[in-house]
């Protein structure tokens, strides 16, 4: 009795604290799941995120649910801001006859805001936010030299500045100002796209020289190459070119220590947003949501890009903290970034539209010991699929009808292959009719073989490097040898 008692308390509390709350989305680009040093990595410094953390509920099994393109982030916020799975975005540049997150806040008496990049044209901006500061309208750019716009309530970007300050600098700015400007009992969703830890991989040089100086070690699942073409190795594709094959340990672990400095940079910027939080008549009524778009391979498998579908570049770190809320606690609930969508949606205390996809994670709010789902689908373009339950997952590559096997809990860094074996016949097959259940669920009609394949085999040697225009001097006379942006530009 005492027990159904607490249990109600608990969702009545919950619930009451949900009343309209304030909704602060920050939003990382490309950082990997294992990169924050609450989360058990001890190699990098993110007190600000372990702040959050310890005030919040983590989700250690958080994912991107694949792309539509070589540009995972695209297909990441539209996701999100949508609802919906890849699959069911037939115009990816409009997202024609699919409301928005904010647009279906903003519709509600929600004050909607947004700051930093977004990837996904004017159109979807104009109509999603009300107004926004120091915006970035495109995917990638050079920290030290952002140029800024500002969304104006017709629906209008003011003209570009180019940013004086590090990119992460400007969009706290903003975001700081915003909360500081608050003054009326209007909720707001605020949403916060950083750049970082995104390349070019130029934190302030303080940040890089404190990684030089105490270097992280290179992944346990680093290798010099990637054991087989999985169709987005071979080419000029630009995450893959930004070092050379094979991947030497020198240059990987510069590189690594690079992205940890833009990582522990971002970390204080978040500090600043939190403490502007704190400090804010909001304070009791906010809810802070820190996610990235997916992860990163950062010599992982022998990759350095996002465009693939282990663990470490789909996956992705979610902390979420405010009001009713656990704190300090850890869930093991496999979810996807979209399922926040229908999650703010319900903390919000709207309605949740019966066509959009994925899960209300409030559930876990209230008991973090539930699940969500059993399982989780990784469709990336039609050269790469994954499929995974509590404890394995099955890569499919149908171009050059290649499987792997991964016993997750035994080997969660995915190098031992087990697809082969006949003692795991079983284990693929039902992993293999999974995949296919995926399929029909969220209208994937790829096929997962095709009668003649790819060959598997790749010849790094003949793979030409590509350089793209956002890369500055120091890193282009580093990694690339100096060479003209103009030879090699690559948007």
């Amino acid at each position: 009795m005492k027990i159904v008692f607490a249990a109600c308390l608990l969702i009545g509390t919950i619930a009451n604290a949900w009343a309209r709350p304030n909704i602060v989305f920050l939003f990382a680009d490309d950082q990997r799941p294992d990169t924050i040093a609450a989360h058990g990595n001890d190699n990098i410094r993110t007190p600000s995120l372990d702040r959050l953390a310890a005030n919040g509920l983590s989700f250690s099994q958080n994912y991107c649910a694949g792309s539509y393109s070589g540009a995972v982030c695209v297909a990441s916020r539209s996701m999100l801001m949508t609802g919906h799975h890849w699959h069911g975005i037939k115009d990816t540049k409009n997202w024609e006859g699919l409301p928005t997150l904010p647009e279906r806040l903003g519709q509600s008496g929600y004050q909607t805001f947004a700051v930093g990049k977004w990837h996904n044209g004017l159109n979807t901006l104009a109509r999603s936010f009300q107004s926004g500061r120091n915006l970035y309208m495109g995917g990638m750019s050079d920290h030290t030299k952002v140029p800024l716009q500002d969304l104006k309530p017709n629906g209008k970007l003011t003209e570009k500045k180019i940013g004086t300050r590090f990119s992460s600098t400007h969009f706290a700015d903003a975001a700081i100002d915003f909360i500081n400007e608050q003054n009326s009992d209007e909720p707001f969703m605020l949403y916060v796209a950083f750049t970082a830890p995104h390349d070019p991989r130029n934190p302030p040089p303080s940040y890089r020289q404190l990684y030089y100086k105490n270097r992280p070690p290179l992944p346990d699942n680093f290798l010099p190459n990637h054991p087989f073409d999985n169709g987005h190795v071979s080419g000029k594709k630009r995450d893959e070119s930004l070092a050379a094959h094979p991947r030497e340990h020198s240059v990987v672990s510069d590189q690594l220590c690079e992205y940890y400095g833009l990582i522990t940079h971002l970390d204080g910027q978040v500090d600043r947003i939190l403490d502007a939080i704190e400090n804010s008549e909001q304070s009791d009524n906010t809810i802070v949501i820190y996610t990235a778009d997916h992860g990163l391979a950062m010599g992982s498998h022998g990759l350095l890009g996002k465009q693939n579908v282990y663990e470490h570049s789909m996956g992705s770190p979610l902390i979420v903290s405010g009001p009713g809320i656990p704190r300090g606690e850890t869930t093991e609930a496999m979810t996807y970034i979209l399922d926040l969508h229908k999650t703010i949606l319900s903390l919000c205390g709207l309605p949740i539209p019966n066509e959009i996809d994925g899960h209300d994670l409030t559930t876990v709010f209230e008991n973090p010991s539930a699940t969500v789902r059993d399982s989780i689908f990784l469709p990336f373009q039609d050269i790469m699929r994954a499929v995974r339950n509590d404890r394995y997952k099955l890569h499919v590559y149908p171009k050059i009808n290649h499987t792997l096997l991964f016993d997750l809990v035994e080997d969660p860094n995915e190098m031992n292959n087990l697809a082969d074996h006949p003692s795991y016949a079983g284990t693929v097959k039902h992993l293999a009719a999974l995949m296919k259940d995926w399929q029909k669920r969220v209208g994937d009609p790829s096929p997962l073989s095709v009668s003649n394949p790819d060959p598997k085999e790749i010849d790094f040697t003949q793979i030409e490097r590509s350089l793209d225009v956002w890369q500055p001097d120091w890193i282009r006379e580093k990694y690339f040898g100096g060479r003209s942006e103009s030879d090699h530009g690559s948007k």
